[in-house]
């Protein structure tokens, strides 16, 4: 059963990446799926990821009881923790939650309504018209997203280190600027690029194809939910194994 749904899913993309009609009202639709994936949900990006890399930072100090490993050690772990997997991946799982699910619902309601039904009469491509401006806006904004996790929780991790004691505000710094690699930001923008994909897509996918009444759309939503994280999980190892 499983080739089954993944097949669905590639002849739905392949629809949905089908040439526009009119790139000007797809371009309009880009710009409000931007707002609503991105701005939408910078605040709750902003809260989750200051008080990760505070927690982060005690963890990390409580673990090194040892008087031989500096204290800016803290803050280098922090910065590595954040960047290659916290970042990426507990944003992703996040916003899997706050817009996969609104995603899937808005897609599925107008399923059971037979709002797609009509525009596929009136010879409106649906798949590309509905999903194209979502997937698009996942692609930009999540690693947009991702970016301000990162910045958000080395803060976090600084005002947390500083006010519990756990190190110096001078050793945080000092951390979070030693042996910094580069290609570490380019991991991550990577997962963020390809959780954006799974957030919009998958989502979409299971409201597209929904039947039913309000009780299977929701249902629907629980399991885009699921499904979602569990393979933005199965990629991020995918990507790990394959790039570090």
């Amino acid at each position: 059963m499983i080739f089954y749904y993944f097949g669905e899913y590639l002849l739905l993309l392949k629809k949905v990446f089908r040439k526009p009609e009119k790139w000007k009202i797809y371009i309009r639709e880009i710009i409000h799926e931007m707002t609503e994936i991105g701005v939408g949900s910078v605040g709750l990006i902003v809260i989750i990821s200051t008080f990760i890399g505070a927690v982060m930072t005690m963890q990390i100090a409580f673990q090194l009881v040892s008087d031989l490993i500096p204290s800016s050690v803290i803050g280098q772990i922090n910065r590595d923790s954040n960047i290659l997997e916290l970042g990426p991946t507990i944003s992703a799982l996040v916003l899997m939650g706050k817009v996969g699910s609104s995603i899937s619902s808005q897609i599925g309601s107008m399923r059971v309504t037979e709002q797609i039904d009509a525009l596929e009469i009136m010879g409106i491509n649906a798949a590309g018209y509905l999903i194209l401006p979502k997937i698009i806006a996942g692609v930009i904004m999540v690693p947009v997203l991702v970016t301000v996790a990162i910045g958000c929780a080395l803060v976090g991790g600084l005002f947390g280190g500083v006010l519990s004691g756990a190190v110096s505000a001078d050793d945080y710094i000092e951390g979070i600027q030693g042996g910094f690699n580069g290609f570490t930001v380019a991991v991550a923008m990577v997962k963020a690029f390809v959780f954006g994909f799974i957030i919009t897509s998958v989502p979409a996918y299971k409201g597209f194809f929904v039947r039913g009444g309000a009780l299977e759309v929701g249902q629907a939503g629980t399991r885009a939910v699921v499904i979602g994280c569990i393979i933005i999980l199965a990629c991020d190892y995918i990507i790990t194994a394959l790039m570090l």
